[in-house]
């Protein structure tokens, strides 16, 4: 009889080597690790990269909205976009003459910026899925889209 607290197979019998959550968290950990320090060498934090990078190529969101691509709290996307308008990265519009919903675009000066770290960020993504082959690395992503899709709820002030 196989004692479960000491399985003879400690990878294939752990609960998070199988459990796509703590699979992708552990993912998304490591490959972002990998160019984030690409981002802090370049001179920009890591949340400056997430927003511009969520703007670029973007119509204007809510900050509702890219405070949830971007996956950073509501509040430090507010805190962040002031330091980030001050250096003429993004401005804020009001959508539709609407000043209870903040929109949020990229400017030139961002779109400047954000160009180069793309340029860095495709081909780390190509390292990464090269050993995969196209055909697998655009399933996969597809699939992830999927996901994100199916589990996404709309923010409240989009």
């Amino acid at each position: 009889m196989q004692n479960r607290s000491m399985p003879t197979s400690a990878a294939a019998d752990r609960f998070v080597d199988d459990y796509l959550a703590a699979l992708l968290a552990q993912a998304s950990l490591l490959i972002s690790g990998e160019f984030h320090q690409v981002v802090r060498a370049n001179g920009y934090s890591v949340s400056e990269w997430r927003v511009l990078a969520t703007l670029a190529g973007s119509a204007p969101l809510s900050i509702g909205r890219l405070a949830s691509i971007s996956t950073i709290k509501q509040p430090t996307v507010t805190r962040l976009l002031d330091r980030m308008e001050a250096r003429d990265l993004v401005q804020r519009l009001e959508k539709d003459g609407d000043r209870r919903i903040t929109l949020v675009a990229i400017t030139p000066a961002g779109t400047r910026l954000v160009s180069r770290l793309i340029v860095l960020a495709r081909a780390h993504e190509q390292r990464v899925l090269e050993p995969f082959g196209l055909q697998r690395a655009e399933e996969l992503k597809s699939t992830l889209r999927h996901i994100i899709e199916l589990h996404n709820a709309p923010p409240l002030d989009a």
